[in-house]
């Protein structure tokens, strides 16, 4: 069954969305780039806080736009994990050395922390092929979630449909949880949960189209209604304007 992640770009965002139930609450400020980082003190602070909840979602919390460099992404990532979150989000674009980051993040998974790759689908090639999936597993990574680095426009005008549910075959071959995001909107959920990820994730559909506005909690109620209750067999026709996420 698909689930559904929602950002959230500080502490307060939560209890707006909470309602709604979203399956992972991902830690992540949208004035800060594509995976712009919380302060790593607010965020064990949220893990403190929701440690006790019954049925909490977990959390995600991301490391931040960093270089291609193991020097810059291993010391984010390790920073992260200390939180107690749970699951690392990392960004891995093809310029750089992303084989040199994910082999130096080995023995992090190793000592158990659940990384997460996140891929640009706006900045690696449309085919699964091309994608450093088998890497991933080989290092121990958890999940490979496709985003997108710009948000002007959404997942599904980077990738086709065929593509996207190609990505989400290979993942599971390799045993890794797999994602869905990237300026998402509703009338994109029955065609995407067709393609069976494990989450698509959400943040300007949640906040009434513009990511850096605040969670509205009616849009957020309305993507949740949608991803539990809308049949997943007929994909919906393609909705011209963009919403950013």
């Amino acid at each position: 069954m698909t689930g559904w992640l929602a950002s959230v770009a500080d502490a307060a965002e939560i209890s707006l969305v909470l309602p709604a139930g979203p399956n992972i609450l991902d830690l992540k400020d949208p004035n800060a780039g594509a995976l712009g980082a919380w302060d790593p003190e607010d965020i064990a602070l949220v893990v403190q806080d929701m440690a006790n909840m019954p049925r909490r979602p977990r959390l995600s919390a991301t490391i931040g736009d960093q270089p291609m460099r193991p020097d810059a992404v291993v010391p984010a990532a390790r920073r992260i994990a200390g939180t107690g979150v749970d699951f690392v989000k990392i960004g891995f674009a093809p310029d750089g050395a992303p084989d040199r980051c994910i082999d130096a993040l080995a023995p992090l998974a190793a000592e158990g922390a659940k990384l997460i790759a996140v891929l640009f689908a706006d900045l690696w090639p449309g085919d699964p092929c091309c994608l450093p999936i088998d890497r991933l597993a080989a290092a121990g990574f958890r999940g490979v979630m496709l985003d997108t680095a710009g948000k002007r426009q959404g997942l599904r005008h980077h990738w086709q449909d065929d593509q996207l549910g190609s990505f989400v075959c290979c993942a599971r071959a390799h045993r890794l949880l797999t994602g869905l995001a990237g300026s998402l909107r509703v009338a994109d959920i029955p065609a995407l949960m067709a393609l069976s990820p494990d989450y698509l994730g959400f943040r300007g559909a949640l906040c009434g189209g513009e990511r850096t506005a605040g969670i509205d909690p009616q849009a957020a109620s309305k993507v949740a209604a949608c991803v539990a209750g809308l049949p997943t067999a007929t994909p919906p026709p393609r909705q011209p304007e963009p919403v950013r996420s």
